[in-house]
């Protein structure tokens, strides 16, 4: 039997956070390559630290020989999406940051592995992906990183549209959720880190800023008089993004995804395309659990995918109802198979992601988020409910 009555806790990092600039510019990069050749095969990494961003990594392209003319926009990619983060530190300035691109072409060996005719290519990697789904949110998220995200996406807003300029891009959110009867109903406690621009600011500053979108965000009534608030409980936090601490791609793989209240199966997403199945069987799995809770199959999914390095179906699907449904998770099992075909091809074709759609998934969550009329987020439709109900 499940716990009923306990606390969780999960956290999210903003898009000011040194981990996720690196995650955005090699979804960026990815983004680019993909727009001038949808089978473009790109492994992105970037590290950033005062005054400088080093991209590397590997590229194959359908024509080799472009490469190079693609490689002149690299530069400019990292310089644009530093900017719109909101970096122009004296130390970190989108205009005057030095950028080494250190990217190359995809080694052969790896290319063999995967490529074949189209519609039979394996997998990018071996590997174990998790997906996960509950009724605790709307969005069939865990409320503790749900809300996490929200509290930063809002401060965002509020910072780039002028309406708090004291904020800064970099900042951090964690949130204590208090269960009964297995259902979210307030929260424990609140801590908040976020750069601000004016240096006299003192902790007790910076919470009369922040508290106002904190509460709108949260549900009506989750925070009480008993609520913890640790608000930048350090102090001053002036120096922000990667000249306070260095960053890297894949960093966060845990924000990115379930806040530690579903598995992971360690691979990062960011800067791989969708024949990595790090990534694109990460959101199949997510796509396949939220279609078995929005089913009504179950209130809680997790669905685990496996695969080996050049073989195309998956080596296992396994699920786990958690105990909140009837259905036997054989059942669940053999209706995904059925219901979706989960090869590489198979789930870039279903899923729609050989597109320029993952620069906007590098912060606050690659799940809980609307599906986009151009393709983005395609794994949080639940158009497959139906079809997993008539197959079980």
């Amino acid at each position: 039997m499940a716990r009923q009555n306990y606390i969780f806790t999960s956290e999210s990092v903003s898009e000011g956070h040194p981990d996720k600039v690196c995650d955005r510019i090699s979804d960026a990069v990815l983004d680019a390559f993909l727009a001038e050749d949808p089978l473009a095969r790109v492994a992105a990494e970037t590290f950033a630290t005062t005054n400088r961003v080093v991209i590397g990594g590997e590229v194959g392209l359908t024509d080799q020989d472009k490469l190079a003319e693609y490689m002149g926009k690299i530069d400019q990619i990292a310089r644009d999406c530093i900017k719109d983060i909101g970096y122009e530190q004296d130390k970190f300035h989108w205009n005057t940051c030095e950028v080494t691109n250190l990217l190359h072409e995809q080694s052969a060996h790896i290319a063999q592995g995967v490529t074949g005719e189209q519609g039979d290519e394996g997998a990018g990697d071996q590997g174990i992906m998790f997906g996960y789904a509950t009724t605790e949110t709307e969005e069939l998220m865990p409320a503790p990183i749900q809300y996490s995200h929200a509290i930063l996406r809002r401060l965002a807003e509020v910072r780039k549209n002028g309406t708090e300029p004291t904020l800064g891009p970099d900042a951090k959110s964690q949130l204590s959720v208090r269960y009964e009867n297995g259902k979210p109903v307030g929260v424990t406690s609140i801590v908040l880190s976020t750069q601000h621009l004016d240096a006299s600011m003192t902790s007790a500053d910076v919470r009369a800023v922040v508290e106002p979108y904190i509460l709108e965000v949260l549900p009506e009534g989750w925070v009480s008089a008993d609520t913890e608030w640790h608000v930048n409980p350090t102090g001053k936090f002036v120096i922000g993004g990667p000249d306070g601490d260095a960053g890297l791609t894949g960093r966060k793989i845990i924000v990115d995804t379930y806040g530690g209240a579903a598995p992971h199966g360690g691979g990062a997403f960011s800067g791989k395309d969708p024949t990595k199945v790090d990534r694109s069987a990460a959101y199949a799995a997510r796509y396949l659990a939220k279609n078995v809770v929005a089913a009504g199959l179950a209130e809680r999914c997790t669905i685990q995918l496996s695969y080996a390095i050049g073989v195309a179906k998956p080596l296992s699907i396994y699920a786990d109802l958690h105990g909140t449904s009837d259905v036997d998770p054989a059942a669940i099992e053999a209706a995904i198979a059925a219901s979706m075909d989960l090869t590489p091809n198979g789930i870039r074709t279903t899923l729609g992601l050989n597109k320029p759609i993952y620069q906007r998934t590098a912060a606050y969550g690659h799940f809980g988020r609307a599906p986009e009329a151009d393709g983005g987020f395609s794994w949080e439709r639940t158009d497959l409910a139906e079809a997993l109900k008539k197959a079980v």
